[in-house]
């Protein structure tokens, strides 16, 4: 459905932007050398990473 897919891309480019947003902010821990905040930080980036990738694969295979 069009709707469906609207809604996709719409969870994409959120999830891009929390991803650009949660690197800052894990890069920022880095510089300051918290490296648990930083590494915890860099953990949730890569889990976004992933979410994002499956709904752009979800988008193509539509």
């Amino acid at each position: 459905m069009p709707a469906d897919r609207a809604e996709l891309s719409s969870l994409q480019s959120s999830l891009a932007q929390l991803e650009e947003r949660v690197t800052g902010l894990a890069e920022a821990a880095q510089r300051d050398r918290d490296e648990k905040m930083a590494g915890d930080l860099f953990a949730v980036e890569r889990s976004l990473v992933a979410a994002r990738r499956r709904l752009e694969r979800m988008l193509g295979a539509r």
